[in-house]
């Protein structure tokens, strides 16, 4: 027997009075107006999910992308029954599951938010990732998984969420069901377009999306007739537009200005508890479980990079890249999605082998990030490519990935001043310290088409956010096919009993420090060369005892002085007494050949000659 939904709408809005209001912070107002969207939502059989196994396919994922109303989302966790009053208040306190916004502390959420105009991309990740699941592995049920995202109208403003409306319609995505909230009111006043429905309802659907509209968006049983419409039969997302007040139900904050993010004081919020009525603080709401199905585990830990061919002319590292693809296709798990770059990014081989795990994503990194993330959560591998200098403009995406627990590779080709002719606005020269930055993240920067292997197959069995850096420019296989290339690692490449220098490199630079390497030594000087190719983690123990050894450290990279290799090994020599020289790009970079550019930042083979003598 369905629950009385009104009597549960008082339920939710005393707890999120009172958790607020015994934090001292928090967002009642916000969450206050989406209280009967998510009640009808959770508690009238539409919402299918179980508790128990979060990662189970073929439950229904909500995504809370106006991560601010977190206090709604865990009245509603205390409605179902699946927490208690007492961890209520425990809201936003130090040792708390409940944080400020939603967390992946708690097992029902599967991506931190609250950096506005993300969520839906994420929900076209979880999707796009349920459809091609219960694809491959043939799955017949009566229904399947739907991907429930709750968004604010002020977040209607960010241009990703644009983004989104676009792809999610390219990609028919009929499981994908935006909530839009229009309360009318955001952080400093009324919003873009206030309560103008009809304009919100034009722009939407002019993107390929059905919509239903829902006059009374605080109305419980109009939000259930509203609801009860949805129907995924179709080929189109949906995206349902409801007018709602801020802090509705509460008379003394509905729908007034100045209470963004400002919990009610005792007594206001002792008046707003009399104003709901009675209160069954017994009630609990029933989220209907899914079907249960047994499924195959498709996992695959082993190598897939142990028989291929070393290029017999020069390759650049992107090609390799591309090359690897088809070997780690072999993996079910493995999507590649790219910003409308794939034939130089090379993530295109994709196609060749696996053309329904290669998704185009057009020039929109910032929801091409995000949906990497939401494919990573339901199970995919997804590796996400673009010019390394358009994924500055995604930094808050990726940013917000290290909160999430991904399982995510960002590809950033065509890095550094060696990409040549095409000039400054195609240079990536900051993104080894964008992505340094970022807590756990794994960075790394291989020097030649087996290194590339080698690493994107590691990259296919690491657990976490990482960044791979590639090049334009052709370059010399370096190394065997039996070498390995564990994350943390170097490879040493010249080394003598009596070296004068170690040279410290990564990427198209390794090969201009092989070269000064073989001119001093004609010379009778010689040097040590170390391929750095994991810039994060750093190899700190081979550093330091070439360090050590040498006294004299000379890092050069095709990456601007802050943030990269340099800083990484300045920090790893931090107290030691040794000389330490980075060639770094100094000066605005302009259009010319590979050479001419290496030259002319002085990181190439005759700037290191120089440094070392």
């Amino acid at each position: 027997m369905k629950p009385d939904l009104k009597a549960l709408t008082n339920l939710i809005r005393y707890d999120i009075l009172t958790m607020t209001t015994a934090a001292g912070s928090g967002h009642p107002t916000t969450s206050l107006s989406a209280v009967e969207l998510m009640t009808a939502l959770w508690f009238d059989g539409h919402y299918q999910y179980d508790p128990n196994d979060p990662k189970y396919i073929f439950n229904d994922r909500m995504i809370f992308s106006k991560g601010h109303a977190s206090p709604l989302l865990y009245a509603l966790y205390h409605a179902a029954g699946w927490i208690e009053y007492d961890e209520l208040l425990t809201l936003r306190q130090f040792t708390s599951r409940l944080e400020g916004h939603p967390t992946t502390d708690l097992p029902w959420v599967d991506v931190a938010t609250g950096s506005l105009g993300q969520g839906l991309s994420v929900g076209i990740g979880m999707a796009l990732g349920i459809k091609l699941q219960m694809k491959s592995q043939k799955m017949n049920v009566q229904r399947e998984p739907n991907v429930y995202v709750l968004m604010g109208d002020s977040e209607f403003s960010e241009g990703q969420v644009y983004e989104a409306l676009q792809v999610a319609s390219e990609y028919k995505l009929n499981n994908l069901i935006g909530i839009l909230d229009v309360n009318r009111l955001g952080q400093r006043g009324e919003t873009m377009l206030g309560w103008d429905i009809k304009t919100y309802k034009e722009r939407i659907e002019s993107f390929g999306w059905n919509t239903i509209v829902i006059e009374e968006g605080n109305d419980i049983e109009a939000v259930q007739k509203a609801i009860a419409q949805l129907s995924t039969d179709g080929s189109n997302p949906t995206m349902i537009i409801a007018k709602t007040k801020k802090g509705a139900g509460i008379s003394s904050v509905e729908d007034k200005d100045g209470w963004h993010g400002k919990p009610l004081p005792k007594e206001l919020m002792e008046e707003g508890i009399k104003e709901l009525g009675k209160i069954d603080k017994d009630m609990r709401g029933t989220v209907e479980m899914p079907e249960k199905i047994v499924l195959e585990n498709s996992s695959n830990t082993e190598s897939l990079a142990q028989s291929f061919d070393i290029p017999a002319e020069p390759q650049a590292t992107r090609e390799a890249y591309g090359a690897t693809l088809k070997l780690i296709a072999k993996d079910q798990r493995v999507v590649v999605l790219d910003a409308e770059t794939s034939n130089s990014t090379f993530a295109e081989t994709m196609k060749e082998v696996a053309p329904e795990r290669f998704f185009e994503m057009f020039i929109a990194e910032q929801n091409m990030v995000s949906v990497a993330l939401g494919m990573s959560k339901i199970g995919l591998i997804p590796f996400a490519s673009s010019f390394a200098a358009f994924l500055s403009r995604a930094y808050d995406q990726i940013r917000m990935c290290q909160y999430s627990a991904p399982n995510v590779t960002i590809v950033g080709s065509h890095a550094g001043v060696s990409i040549g002719e095409d000039g400054s606005s195609q240079m990536a020269l900051e993104d080894l310290g964008m992505m340094r930055s970022l807590l756990h993240a794994v960075v790394l920067y291989p020097s030649d088409p087996v290194s590339t292997i080698k690493l994107v197959d590691e990259l296919r069995t690491h657990d976490g956010l990482s960044y791979l850096r590639l090049t334009r420019a052709k370059s010399e296989s370096l190394y065997e096919t039996n070498e390995s290339f564990p994350i943390g690692g170097s490879k040493v490449l010249v080394s003598s009993e009596k070296d004068d220098a170690v040279i410290i490199a990564a990427g198209i630079t390794v090969h201009e420090a092989l070269k000064a390497q073989k001119e001093l030594a004609e010379k009778g000087t010689n040097i040590a060369v170390i391929d750095a190719y994991s810039v994060k983690p750093l190899d700190t123990q081979t550093i330091v005892k070439y360090a050590t050894k040498t006294g004299h450290v000379i890092v050069v990279e095709d990456h601007y002085p802050d943030g990269g290799l340099g800083d990484s090994v300045r920090q790893a020599l931090d107290g030691m007494d040794v000389k330490f020289t980075h060639l770094a790009v100094g000066k605005t970079p302009r259009s010319g050949t590979s050479a001419e550019l290496l030259n002319f930042e002085k990181i190439d083979a005759e700037a290191i000659v120089k440094a070392v003598r």
